[in-house]
């Protein structure tokens, strides 16, 4: 077997294009979520604790290099910093993902749970008539 025919066969298997679409779907969803965080949950939260704004919270490791005003001056100096804010940020957006991952998973579970539809019931019991009709049935088969 060539190796064209078995990338070809590996390729169209369900459950790689299943896996395909699982990611191309989760890397849009995790743009949603990005900016859900960073556009409209980080600024109420960030007003809240006096205007602080998290993606701009960083440590700077270069003492020498003075003081900057934002990560972006610290980072185009070339200073070594920790950006802790850009981690919080990126731990709430995992902690929102996760969330919507569970309640999607709890409601795909809670589908599974439905009760199955009772079983269709057994066919009556045929009538004295019927029951005479079959054994005439019979006996002219029986008779050919």
């Amino acid at each position: 077997m060539s190796i064209i025919k078995e990338f070809k066969e590996f390729a169209m298997k369900g459950n790689v294009v299943d896996l395909a679409i699982g990611v191309i779907i989760g890397v849009a969803f995790g743009k949603i979520v990005t900016s859900a965080v960073n556009d409209i949950i980080m600024p109420p939260i960030g007003k809240l604790l006096g205007g602080v704004n998290f993606s701009d919270l960083y440590l700077n490791l270069d003492a020498a290099e003075g003081t900057f005003t934002s990560l972006k001056a610290a980072k185009d100096a070339g200073a070594a910093v920790i950006a802790y804010g850009s981690f919080i940020n990126t731990v709430i957006d995992f902690a929102i993902v996760a969330f919507c991952i569970f309640m999607v998973v709890k409601l795909m579970n809670a589908l599974k749970q439905r009760p199955e539809p009772a079983a269709p019931k057994a066919a009556p019991k045929p009538t004295a008539d019927q029951v005479l009709l079959g054994e005439i049935r019979d006996l002219l088969k029986a008779r050919s």
